[in-house]
């Protein structure tokens, strides 16, 4: 029998989505699996967006320009005028998903063997673009007792070496909900140009921040040729299955060599493409509603989490996700174990172990990302298991474990 590649054995395999085999067995044996494991809104599409579709009337999907088109491009230029960023339609290179902008990211910015650098915990599949792309990742550890702020510069500059071609944000942060400031971008953006790198930064979530305002680094004055922003539709408009992102820079250079990868898959969903373009014209109603229903389940969430024995949090400043560090030897057992081995009338959650959002594995060991993508009524019987199941597991670990646990 011929055998896989090594390149596809090696490749690590997603944590949001390791434990589906022990969620759908869960489903099978009948219980209600509540899932906080994954960014998958529960928020309603734009009418507009699922009208558009309706309605679309062509005779023949055809191919699309490999760009994107030009009216979507255009209606995504002046979105980013909202947030200082000034940019031509022809910056916009429309993507199938951020997934494949993050692929297309680092096909063109580095050669394999050279590094990049990202502060941790990260957007977990950033592992997996990197092993396939031949790209070494160099972390910066963040912590959860400082809430996941951005780690000094110091500590990014002393990571800099020959090999060293980019720095790498997710701003909002996936999976700390993190945001950070204009002052720390700027602070940033100055050892970006004097050590002549790129930035790329993943702004996904840039709609969703609750207590401060977000800063793109698109509207960073002096970094024109260095910037390369991520963004996708997925979140902001609730439209994950439509794979529409974007990839956005100023710099010519890296925008044709895009464009080259853009053609060896033709084009992005028309479909999805045309989807996409309605969803602007109405976005500032819509975007209000959906971030003040994510703000009542951080706070609800948040509220939660602090009254819990043993778990360790942060109030989170953006998106829609928290990392908690819980009082288990091991989160992915817990996680796992939640779902083969715990119920409370007949439902039990799912999550997202932390040790898949770190390099480091043994810096998320005891911690698990939670996405509040479910409404305070769901989020209240979620809760309500998690404590429980906290109580129980303590009867199941061993003294030495929850010596280890409490100590």
């Amino acid at each position: 029998m011929p055998l896989v590649s090594k390149r596809g054995n090696e490749l690590t395999q997603s944590p949001i989505r390791s434990l589906i085999p022990y969620a759908r067995e869960a489903k099978e044996n009948g219980k209600h699996v509540y899932h906080l494991n994954i960014g998958q809104p529960d928020i309603l599409t734009p009418k507009a967006a699922l009208d558009s579709l309706k309605t679309f009337n062509d005779e023949i999907i055809e191919y699309g320009q490999s760009e994107g088109k030009v009216s979507l491009r255009e209606a995504v230029a002046s979105y980013y005028e909202t947030f200082g960023a000034f940019i031509e339609p022809e910056d916009v290179l429309v993507s199938t998903g951020a997934s494949e902008a993050i692929l297309f990211a680092l096909f063109s910015c580095f050669d394999s063997g050279e590094d990049i650098i990202i502060p941790e915990p990260f957007y977990a599949n950033y592992i997996g673009f990197a092993q396939v792309t031949g790209i070494h990742m160099i972390p910066v550890p963040s912590e959860i007792e400082k809430g996941f702020a951005l780690p000094s510069i110091e500590s990014f500059r002393n990571r800099i070496t020959k090999r060293t071609r980019a720095i790498f944000l997710c701003n909002p942060g996936n999976p700390t909900g993190n945001l950070y400031s204009k002052e720390e971008l700027t602070q940033l953006a100055q050892l970006i140009v004097e050590e002549d790198l790129f930035l790329i930064v993943d702004e996904v979530y840039r709609e969703f921040c609750y207590d401060e305002a977000f800063t793109s680094v698109l509207s960073i004055k002096g970094l024109e040729q260095h910037v390369l922003v991520i963004d996708s539709i997925s979140k902001v408009f609730s439209s994950c299955g439509s794979r529409i992102g974007y990839l956005v820079t100023r710099n010519e250079e890296l925008r044709l060599t895009l464009l080259k990868f853009g053609q060896l898959r033709l084009c992005a969903p028309m479909i999805g493409q045309h989807m996409a373009e309605s969803c602007y014209p109405g976005r500032v109603a819509y975007v209000a509603q959906v971030r003040e229903e994510y703000n009542s389940r951080r706070l609800y969430l948040h509220s939660r989490l602090s009254k819990m024995k043993g778990v360790k949090c942060y109030m989170p400043k953006a998106a829609f996700y928290i990392m908690a560090e819980l009082p288990v030897n091991d989160a992915e057992q817990f996680c796992k174990w939640l779902l083969t081995d715990f119920e409370i009338d007949g439902a039990t959650i799912m999550l997202a172990p932390g040790d898949g959002f770190y390099i480091h594995k043994v810096a998320g060991k005891k911690q698990a990302r939670i996405a509040f993508v479910l409404d305070v009524q769901k989020l209240e019987k979620a809760m309500d298991i998690l404590e429980q199941s906290l109580l129980a597991y303590q009867l199941v670990m061993s003294d030495q474990e929850l010596e280890e646990v409490y100590k």
